[in-house]
């Protein structure tokens, strides 16, 4: 089972923060080398809190891979045993201390040693605290004998030896591990002050300056422990803004898919129930004399039709819905010269003639007009192009019923212009219920291929789509994408009333 991570900054008696265990023994506060410290994570997908109560012991206990713990402490003691010992015996020799004062200031380095495996700061204080008493017991020693003001005498290191020089740069290295930099520069300063105090004013007579080596050897360990706790910190940061960053992505994917099935459900359903709408109304004026109960069963269809309209609405509505994170771009859609589309098999513009054939069984005249010559489009171009007009035909079944509608699509070198033109209507208008996504849905495609798509009224009272799609669906670097930049046609229908 995992354990609790461990927490450096209860290692100099500040109280450890309680919460839920962070994998891989990562720790909260940067930890030692190959301790992950564990912040900057995801607010937005933070887990649920636990009803169980945080553990009141914030003693980090072993990590998973106990063997490995229990091998570094094992080798560790018997290290710490080893200075010890040999501390002990040039403390007695060196500084003619007693037994017991000998004893004293050996193990004192040693049981620093295995502290600072756990807590650091307080490792550091007895290591600095047993030099400074060691060497005030040692100055006695030290002093020249007047009797003998010449008579050769040895000059043993002081204020450190060697076994404390080795300690207190081990127990600094890890501190730097441990805690952020200020503390370990913190704790560099005092030591270098207290060998200054110690060698400079207390002083001594007879003895070999180890002072600046000690204070150097404790600034490289000093260094050397910072640089791995920043390294160690960066990766982690580095890790954790990738699983943000994929995160992210797929959030952003999900949106994008989101939006895709909305344009789709639209396109399609949406414009074969307003086909089945407009020819269960005009299918009693092709009967003469059509029944009461004729009447009734296409009204019911009728009715039905508008029912679904009404009901895909509420659907895309919620398909479609704004999403908080991205205000600039509220349906997640690609930006322009993305080339993003709707993956394939998807209609092309080869069904264009049966688009038309469904539509004139609803009752709208439509002619189409291909010009120039055909190039190869990429599939998105195609779809697009299929679904504007789609929906730009289901707009004139809806609002402009009896109209006449020409269809007219040029084959440029740039691209695919696309003009879808409608009369006035010469039937009543029936009301449509809801606010639709039709044009929206139009311009959203023709942004995502970096096009535009222009929509307006026509003079004589009608309504005209144009879009242009570049050919690879990629922006064109001359070519301004500006909504209202492109001209709209005016087309005059040989009807014999639409003339100004």
């Amino acid at each position: 089972m995992k354990s609790p991570t461990h927490d450096p900054s209860a290692a100099d008696g500040e109280k450890a923060p309680q919460g839920p265990p962070a994998p891989d023994d990562e720790s909260s506060t940067g930890g030692s080398v190959g301790l992950v410290p564990a912040f900057g994570r995801n607010k937005s997908h933070r887990p649920a809190p636990s009803s169980q109560p945080a553990p009141a012991s914030t003693r980090p206990p072993f990590p998973e891979n106990r063997p490995r713990r229990y091998l570094t402490y094992v080798i560790v003691t018997l290290v710490a045993l080893a200075l010890a010992l040999t501390g002990t015996d040039e403390m007695m020799n060196e500084y003619e201390l007693g037994v017991i004062q000998g004893l004293f200031a050996g193990f004192a380095q040693g049981v620093a040693l295995v502290l600072a495996l756990r807590r650091p700061v307080h490792a550091w204080a007895l290591s600095l605290a047993a030099m400074a008493v060691t060497a005030v017991l040692a100055r006695p020693a030290l002093m020249v004998d007047p009797a003998q003001p010449h008579g050769p005498y040895p000059s043993p290191s002081w204020p450190w030896n060697t076994q404390e020089v080795v300690v207190q740069a081990a127990v600094l290295l890890l501190l730097a591990l441990h805690m952020p930099a200020r503390r370990a520069l913190a704790a560099l300063a005092a030591t270098g002050l207290t060998t200054f105090v110690v060698q400079g004013v207390v002083g001594a007579q007879r003895f070999s300056s180890t002072g600046v080596v000690a204070v150097a050897v404790c600034a490289v360990a000093v260094l050397v422990g910072t640089a791995l706790r920043g390294r160690s910190e960066a990766r982690t940061q580095l890790v954790e803004q990738v699983t943000i960053t994929e995160e992210e992505r797929h959030h952003r994917t999900l949106l994008e898919e989101r939006s895709r099935i909305a344009r789709e459900l639209h396109d399609v359903v949406a414009h074969h129930m307003s086909v089945i709408s407009i020819q269960a109304q005009v299918a009693p004026h092709l009967v003469e004399n059509p029944s009461d109960e004729l009447k009734e069963n296409l009204d019911g269809i009728r009715q039905n039709a508008l029912e679904a309209l009404a009901e895909l609405r509420r659907v895309l509505g919620v398909l479609r819905a704004e999403n908080p994170e991205y205000p600039e771009d509220p349906y997640a859609i690609a930006a322009p010269g993305t080339g993003a589309a709707p993956h394939s098999p998807q209609p092309t513009l080869d069904r264009l003639d049966a688009l038309m054939e469904n539509t004139r069984a609803a009752g709208l005249d439509v002619h189409s007009d291909i010009r120039g010559e055909a190039r190869p489009l990429a599939p998105g171009v195609e779809l697009s192009a299929y679904r504007i007009i789609q929906e730009a035909l289901s707009n004139a079944l809806r609002h402009a019923p009896g109209s006449t509608v020409a269809v007219e699509v040029t084959h440029l070198p740039e691209g695919l212009q696309l003009t879808v033109t409608n009369s006035r209507p010469r039937q009543a208008v029936q009301p449509s219920p809801g606010a639709g996504h039709g044009l929206l849905g139009m311009r959203e495609r023709a942004s995502m291929l970096g096009g535009h798509l222009t929509a307006t009224r026509t003079l004589h009272g009608g309504f005209a789509i144009v879009a242009f799609l570049p050919r690879d669906g990629v922006a064109l670097p001359d070519e301004p994408v500006d909504p209202d930049g492109l001209p709209v046609p005016e087309i005059i229908f040989p009807t014999g009333d639409e003339n100004p």
